[in-house]
């Protein structure tokens, strides 16, 4: 049977994970005609995607490219190529080919109109189930098998061993591992000659070591409005007080040079601006004008501070600055805040380490000690801070392994001599994506997989599973509060 024989079976393509990462990557597969199969060791998939969508999906990011590309540190790089092969833009278009329309929120933050991540994974799931892939939940992923290419897995109904012309692993980093990414697969990758790199929290909490007082009575108490600076950075936001330290969006945004500090030294001090709109000179004025007052009632009434501000307040400062208006002012302004650890990776929204960029060809993902197994998402090692960049590098670290190393697109008749596996991975370029969310076509055509289920009742591809159907194409930016 030649490269170009129509009566070819589809080559299959085995990924392991139904994140964002695993499930965007079996789109991209499926629509080009590959038999997928994708294993999740939970019971249903992108768990940690509705998880992180509980409070309003963040998908991405409107800030002009070369900033955004800056957010992604030691990666920069290599996601400089990345997000110019699909931007903000092509997640946008993508989600407009599902049905669901898209804004930008005042903080340049992209969000569905919706808001809910559930509404996209429903709609999501549905397209997945219409190019045929199939779906096997409960099945954990337990290494490779003893001919290093077949993959054995633990499923309902034992174990089993699973073959395919490639292996794409989007098993994620090692955050929230209740939620399936619990990074058990390091180990596997290490003893086959994968270079790993420790797993580090990302975008975490940390721990301040509070007083009984403070951690009982505001653990849990959101602390708006302010600024921290650390490592001559400035972050405004909002925060949130812990039992034993702090997290929240404004202290994710600096968590990876606080991190890093206290893995050098053992501690870093944070400094909190509790007014950072109001100049010192103005807290000191106003302090100035205590009266006989009691502190708390003071703080309250000049400055506006909440409960919990004035229990950080003072939680940081001695008597002696507390009755001196010009040292109070001055700690209004930068309390220091002394961090001994992070809150672990159990809690934390993101992870460092995993898969070194050197151990994989940056031009295909694929493993360079592991020739056809291809990796995407957070298995790699970099990270970002959140803000719609992490999801952002999911989705276009999972478009360059989904291409599992094809040439550019093939000419008309074009093929001859190829593999089967660079005959059916042809580049799916942002532009190919709008073009199709927007063309009203019901999809590629249907592969040739029974409907029906296995014996564990994992979902195949279903037969008569509805098209994309026609989609609406992405609104133009606009500016309303998220």
């Amino acid at each position: 049977m030649t490269a170009t024989d129509p009566a070819a079976p589809p080559p299959s393509v085995a990924i392991i994970g139904a994140g964002p990462a695993g499930l965007f990557a079996a789109e991209l597969l499926a629509a080009r005609g590959a038999a997928v199969a994708v294993y999740e060791s939970k019971p249903s998939p992108a768990r940690k995607l509705l998880m992180a969508g509980r409070g309003g999906l963040n998908l991405t990011h409107s800030e002009p490219l070369a900033q955004f590309v800056g957010r992604y540190g030691a990666a920069a790089p290599l996601f400089a190529g990345l997000l110019e092969e699909f931007p903000p833009e092509a997640l946008r278009a993508w989600c407009a080919g599902l049905g669901i329309d898209t804004f930008v929120g005042t903080s340049g933050r992209v969000f569905p109109d919706s808001f809910k991540a559930s509404v996209l994974v429903r709609a999501w799931l549905r397209r997945l189930e219409g190019l045929g892939v199939r779906l096997h939940t409960r099945h954990r992923w337990l290494g490779f098998g003893a001919d290093g290419r077949s993959l054995r897995l633990a499923g309902p109904a034992g174990e089993t061993v699973v073959r395919a012309d490639a292996v794409l692993l989007a098993l994620g980093g090692a955050s929230w591992p209740r939620l399936g990414s619990d990074g058990a697969w390091a180990a596997e990758l290490a003893a086959r000659g994968v270079p790993l790199a420790p797993f580090r929290p990302s975008n975490c909490g940390f721990i301040a070591g509070w007083s009984p007082y403070l951690s009982e009575r505001f653990a849990g108490a959101p602390v708006k409005s302010v600024a921290l600076s650390f490592g001559g950075r400035t972050v405004k936001g909002e925060m949130v007080l812990t039992a034993a330290g702090i997290e929240g969006g404004v202290v994710y945004a600096l968590s990876a040079p606080l991190r890093d500090a206290i893995e050098a030294e053992g501690a870093a001090v944070l400094r909190l601006d509790l007014k950072p709109d109001l100049p010192e000179q103005a807290v000191r004025e106003r302090l100035a004008q205590r009266r006989g007052k009691s502190l708390p009632a003071v703080l309250k009434a000049a400055l506006r501070l909440s409960p919990a501000q004035v229990a950080l307040l003072h939680e940081a400062t001695d008597a002696a600055t507390r009755v001196d208006p010009a040292r109070l002012a001055a700690a209004v302004k930068a309390l220091p805040l002394r961090l001994t650890a992070t809150a672990g990776l159990e809690r934390a929204i993101s992870s460092a380490g995993g898969v070194r960029l050197e151990g994989i060809d940056p031009a295909t993902f694929e493993l360079r000690a592991l020739p056809g197994v291809f990796v995407a998402g957070e298995m790699l090692d970099w990270e970002a801070p959140t803000g719609g960049y992490l999801l952002q590098g999911t989705f276009a670290t999972a478009r360059r392994a989904a291409a599992l190393g094809a040439p550019p697109p093939l000419a008309a008749g074009g093929g001859a001599g190829l593999s089967r596996r660079q005959r059916f991975t042809v580049p799916f370029t942002a532009d190919r994506m709008a073009a199709r969310a927007c063309a009203g076509t019901a999809g590629p055509p249907a592969m040739a997989i029974a409907g029906g289920r296995c014996c564990c009742g994992c979902i195949f591809g279903l037969s008569g599973a509805p098209g994309m159907g026609r989609s609406k194409p992405p609104r133009p930016l606009r500016k309303i509060s998220p």
